[in-house]
Order: structure tokens, then C-alpha cells, then sequence
């Protein structure tokens, strides 16, 4: 171990240990070839997990829906977390876990349910979503014109690859001169974007979707902190409209926490800078993750 370069990243791939530029996957596999794959993330900062727990309970549970059953257990994959996080010596770090399916033996039915399931998870340096410079002036955005998959068609609470939708908004965006998009739902309702849910400031009260996105642990952590600073907050469904009219918009995600939006297609919100409430909830948020706050310490060696 002491000869082998880790400085770029660790991996652990169905069952050995590698430094991240050595990590591959099949190009048969059906991960890659049909998507079918789930995966968490869980960041590193200040050289401690965040809600860790909540984060391997997530990935648990979209393994159980797809039927995937990897042969490492929730305290296994903590420890193979932790492991590769020790042998870069990251203090901030993105920390992603990957169930992928194989594809089914060629003397078995061409069905998933043949198909076995691992894990691979790897370590990197720490990723922001937006950069700390468009955070400090608000993110750009825009409503992208493609609709987001249907609930009906796949579970959105699973986390996926399945970013088609997604990835159409974030160019829509970029030719607009944005940096991302939020997509609606078939009913004209608020969604989420590209790797965070979406959170919007009306007559006082922070309002979020209540279907149609991902069940985001940092999600979790701002309804947690408008409880605990006064803050009336809710999940119900919000039409383009009232979003568009919104005081103010902010997105959440593991890699970068809370994160305003000033600008949504031509409307600049308030002055065209963070608003209050999301300053103090993005204030707020770092400075309990610096005290501790649902902290899992990492043995660094």
C-alpha cells in the first residue's frame, strides 16, 4: 500500500481496493448498457461524513426496490467508505457508492433477475454542483422545456442514472446562457434539476415539491433547519407559475450543500443576489457542519 498512488482517488470494486484510475467496468455489463444501476453520495468536509447513516439507508432502500442484493451489509459498505476515504487522506471528498447488475450468464435467461448485483464505490476530491463563485451571486437557471420522467414511469426517490431529461435541460441552459435548468412534471408542477432538489421562498415560507424529485438527504437537512430556526416550510406541489413569481429560489445537494439561485430565465430575484432566508440557511447549514453537526468521524491513520 505504501508503494501504490492514491492521490487521485480510491476505488473499491467487487470486492478489491485500487486507486481510482484503475477501477473498470465491463462493457456488457447491464449498469452500463441499460442503466441499470443505483448509486448514493455522501460527502466528506471538514474530515468528517455527513449523515452517513441516511445516506446508506437511501441507497439500501433503492437496492431493495430494484432488487439488488450486493453481498456487503450496511455496516460493511460504511467501512469500505471509510477505508477508501483513509487511504487518499481526503478531508474533503465526494463519496459515491454504485450498485451495478451484470449481465446473466450466457447459459442462463437473457432476464435481470439472473444478472448479479455488486458494489463498486470510489473516493475523489470534493465536487461542487456550482462553483463557490456562482454561489456567492446566485446560480443562473432556467425552466427547461423537457419534461421530467414520469413517477409512473420510473421512481424518482431511486436514485439513477437516467438523466436524459436532465441532461437536455443542462444544454438548454448553457445555450441560454444559464448554468442549469429545472424540469416540470407532465402536470405543468416543479420537479427538481440536475443532481438537487429545488426549494422556493413564498410570502415567508419555504416551499418544496412534495413529489416528482429524489428524497434528498440535504433536503432533509433544510426542513430540519427551518424547524429549528422558525422558518415555516412545506411539501406541496408548486406550479411554474408561483415559482416563477417566487421571492426566492435555492437548490440543495450533498455536493455543495445549500446553494441560491438570482436569476430564473430573464427574472432576477430580489436585487439579482442571494436572498435572506436562503443566506441564512446556507450560513447556517456550514457552520453546524463545521461544529458536528450529524458528523461521522473517519479514523484517519
Amino acid at each position: 500500500m505504501t508503494d501504490i498512488d492514491w492521490s487521485a482517488g480510491a476505488a473499491y470494486l467487487d470486492g478489491e481496493y485500487m486507486p481510482l484510475k484503475e477501477a473498470r467496468l465491463p462493457i456488457t455489463e447491464w449498469g452500463y448498457r441499460r442503466s441499470d444501476v443505483t448509486y448514493d453520495v455522501v460527502g466528506v468536509y471538514y474530515g468528517v461524513f455527513f449523515r452517513l447513516d441516511d445516506h446508506i439507508s437511501r441507497f439500501r432502500a433503492s437496492m431493495d426496490k430494484l432488487r439488488m442484493k450486493p453481498q456487503e451489509s450496511d455496516g460493511q459498505i460504511k467501512e469500505i467508505l471509510a477505508e477508501l476515504v483513509k487511504r487518499t487522506g481526503f478531508r474533503e471528498a465526494y463519496v459515491a457508492m454504485d450498485c451495478v447488475r451484470s449481465r446473466p450468464p450466457r447459459d442462463m435467461p437473457l432476464h435481470p433477475a439472473y444478472g448479479r448485483s455488486y458494489l463498486i464505490c470510489h473516493v475523489m476530491p470534493w465536487v461542487w454542483v456550482f462553483t463557490p463563485e456562482q454561489q456567492e451571486r446566485g446560480v443562473h437557471a432556467i425552466i427547461g422545456s423537457a419534461e421530467r420522467i414520469a413517477p409512473e414511469s420510473f421512481d424518482p426517490t431511486i436514485k439513477n442514472f437516467h438523466w436524459g431529461d436532465l441532461t437536455r435541460g443542462n444544454f438548454e441552459a448553457h445555450e441560454q446562457g444559464a448554468e442549469t435548468a429545472i424540469l416540470l412534471d407532465r402536470h405543468g408542477h416543479v420537479t427538481e434539476g440536475p443532481g438537487y432538489n429545488v426549494f422556493a421562498v413564498i410570502d415567508g415560507t419555504v416551499v418544496t415539491p412534495r413529489s416528482g424529485a429524489l428524497e434528498g438527504i440535504t433536503r432533509k437537512s433544510v426542513i430540519e433547519l427551518c424547524d429549528s430556526l422558525g422558518i415555516a416550510c412545506e411539501a406541496r406541489d408548486i406550479t411554474r407559475a408561483e415559482f416563477e413569481d417566487a421571492d426566492e429560489i435555492f437548490c440543495s445537494t450533498t455536493a455543495g450543500g445549500i446553494m441560491p439561485i438570482s436569476k430564473l430565465g430573464t427574472r432576477f430575484l430580489g436585487n439579482g443576489r442571494p436572498g435572506p432566508i436562503s443566506t441564512i440557511l446556507k450560513d447556517t447549514f456550514w457552520e453546524k457542519r463545521k461544529n458536528g453537526w450529524h458528523a461521522t468521524p473517519i479514523a484517519y491513520e
